[in-house]
């Protein structure tokens, strides 16, 4: 999902739903020869101007098959899958969200693309993107692209408090140069208490998880020993800021306290930075970014992969045009134009390169290399519904003890992931 993971619980809705949802099927894709494949695209996850090129230069490729783009909304998106999926007219293609695809294919309305992984270069697919568009053993959502959190950083604050990035291969060394910048009315990081992809990412850097599985059982782990490292890392970074401890990134929206002038760095997409010039003009060209450092140097933190894949419904009716239509947007070719026009993370780790002229998405793709997503299960929609994640840390930030909270909020997780087995 772009940016950022938005779970959504799948529900079966009402027939006039459905019949709402239609994408024009009933025989409609073909006449004269020439197919339609239909495809679901979501707000901004490509512009306007790409989108006419990539039509425009498919079809070209394709003289027997036209493409049909329907753009969706975030808001309501999983409802409206669900829907299709349980239809007679879903779409051909589906963009959906990393995440979102294990509940879908748990309903049992995707195909199983498993045997086109070797055609598709599925040995180089970013792992946040290939293992949650997995489900069960078999694949089923195709990498398309991705989005992770970066640090952005006042590239002025940081020349005056004589900090150089480049020199922050490591989580200590951040903390250190991180103490440095927080002195006199400047934040050295503006870190809410309740950033909890932040926190997943340093947890892995421990060798911890959010949750774990065992025997078709899942259970929250964040009373691991390496997950408890990991929270008392974010514990120190916070401190070296005055993001209030019981709230996440948009309350308040950090991009605008940023834009006050007064804090150093942010965890951030990228996108963010725009927001932070938007309010506040004069700090144009003043930002810079950075991957987020790991335990170790030369190994970048792990991050939360957002971003999309392309599914196929099984009720599609135009299967091969729809895997024809897969290939090429998610090959060579277009991959490397969609990240240089988006600012996004190719599919592929040999494709990094291709954004080494963006700052932003240069920073990500270093990043992305390493990147995780949340546990590959339906079950995880009811733990961010309730998100005793966010609870957790702002207990142990106001001083609640970190092995009893951490027991505590675990104890919700596998409450809440295995509630409906």
């Amino acid at each position: 999902m772009k940016y950022r993971l938005l779970a959504g619980v799948s529900a079966l809705v009402t027939a006039a739903a459905l019949s709402a949802c239609s994408s024009g099927g009933d025989g409609a894709g073909e006449a004269g020869g020439v197919t339609t494949v239909d495809v679901w695209l979501m707000r901004d996850s490509v512009s306007a101007a790409f989108q006419k090129e990539f039509t425009e230069g498919f079809e070209a490729a394709h003289p027997d098959i036209d493409v049909k783009i329907q753009i969706q909304e975030w808001d309501g998106i999983g409802q409206k899958i669900t829907a299709a999926l349980a239809g007679n007219d879903a779409p051909d293609v589906i963009e959906a969200g990393n995440t979102q695809v294990g509940q879908f294919a748990e309903s049992g309305g995707l195909l199983d693309l498993s045997d086109r992984k070797d055609e598709l270069d599925g040995g180089d697919w970013l792992k946040g993107l290939a293992e949650p568009g997995a489900y069960d053993g078999k694949q089923y959502g195709i990498p398309y692209y991705a989005a992770n959190r970066v640090v952005v950083y006042r590239k002025d604050l940081f020349e005056k408090a004589g900090v150089d990035p480049a020199e922050l291969t490591t989580r200590e060394e951040w903390i250190a140069a991180t103490t440095k910048l927080n002195r006199g009315g400047t934040q050295g990081i503006y870190l809410p208490g309740q950033l909890w992809y932040a926190l997943a990412g340093f947890v892995w850097d421990e060798g911890g998880d959010l949750a774990t599985e065992s025997g078709g059982r899942w259970k929250g782990a964040l009373d691991t020993p390496e997950a408890l490292r990991g929270m008392a890392f974010y514990a120190r970074l916070q401190a070296l800021g005055k993001g209030p401890r019981d709230s996440d990134e948009d309350d308040p929206p950090q991009a605008e306290v940023m834009a006050q002038g007064q804090v150093a760095q942010v965890i951030s997409t990228p996108g963010g930075a725009n927001v932070v010039v938007e309010n506040n003009p004069e700090l144009k060209g003043k930002l810079g970014f950075f991957p987020i450092p790991g335990k170790t140097a030369g190994t970048p933190g792990a991050v939360f992969t957002g971003g999309s894949d392309l599914v196929v419904p099984a009720a599609a009716g135009h299967p091969d045009a729809a895997l024809t239509f897969i290939k090429e947007l998610t090959g060579d070719a277009w991959q490397k134009k969609l990240a240089v026009a988006m600012s996004y993370v190719p599919n592929r780790t040999s494709l990094a390169p291709t954004v080494a002229d963006d700052p932003g998405a240069s920073a990500m793709a270093v990043g992305a290399a390493h990147g995780h997503a949340t546990p590959n299960t339906p079950g995880w929609a009811a733990v961010e519904a309730e998100n005793p994640v966010k609870d957790y840390m702002t207990a142990v930030l106001t001083g609640g003890d970190a092995k009893q909270e951490a027991a505590k909020a675990s104890a919700d997780i596998t409450r809440a992931m295995n509630a409906g087995s």
